[in-house]
């Protein structure tokens, strides 16, 4: 059994004492983006474990809708990620 090679960490320690793998990300296909993988794939970015760039590319994202969903944790916390949360944090 081989192992595939893959630039930087493989699994990263969060704040909060949990880890973070590659495997707890979304599939590379994700369509249907609710609030938990979007929190996902900033906690892998902010953490260190997948580049802004490389998750950009994986999930075809562009920069501003990452920077929406983190610049909505930044302020509201997680659940401004919620679609139906939206046009609340918006107006604040």
């Amino acid at each position: 059994m081989y192992i595939k090679r893959v630039d930087g960490p493989r699994a990263v320690t969060l704040e909060d004492g949990t880890v973070l793998t590659l495997a707890d990300l979304p599939p590379k296909d994700t369509k249907r983006w609710v609030a938990s993988r979007k929190a996902v794939v900033i906690q892998a970015v902010e953490s260190g474990l997948l580049s802004k760039k490389a998750a950009l590319e994986r999930y075809a994202l562009s920069d501003e809708e990452f920077d929406l969903w983190q610049t909505a944790v930044e302020k509201h916390g997680l659940n401004a990620l919620k679609v139906t949360s939206l046009q609340k944090y918006r107006q604040l």
